[in-house]
């Protein structure tokens, strides 16, 4: 009686601490990798950060000049207000009625 009781203690045991030993590493191996993505995020947080700041100082009016001086007045040409999108459900909406507009016209042209 007292040696079942023993191995069942003992099965149960060594059971118990293979899970946690397996349990253990796979948190192990999810957190090294959650380290690795933090870095990663970190990394283009900055690099968001030092791009938002290049773009801050040349877009400035004084910058924008000094180039237009460079590249001189006559060949710049300002964007036109319409090709301008401030969504982007206008530019879909655009993009697919001229798509539309080439499938009608490729069909027109099949039939000829």
């Amino acid at each position: 009686m007292l040696n079942k009781k023993i191995i069942i203690y003992s099965v149960i045991f060594v059971t118990l601490l293979i899970i946690t030993s397996t349990i253990k590493n796979k948190t192990r191996i999810i957190e090294k990798k959650i380290s690795n993505l933090s870095k990663q995020v970190w990394i283009k947080k900055k690099d968001l950060n030092e791009t938002q700041l290049d773009f801050y100082y040349l877009s400035t009016p004084l910058e924008i000049e000094k180039k237009l001086i460079i590249i001189g007045f006559e060949n710049y040409q300002p964007i036109i207000h319409s090709k301008i999108f401030f969504d982007i459900s206008n530019f879909t909406s655009i993009n697919d009625k001229i798509t539309n507009l080439k499938g009608s016209n490729e069909k027109e042209i099949k039939k000829k």
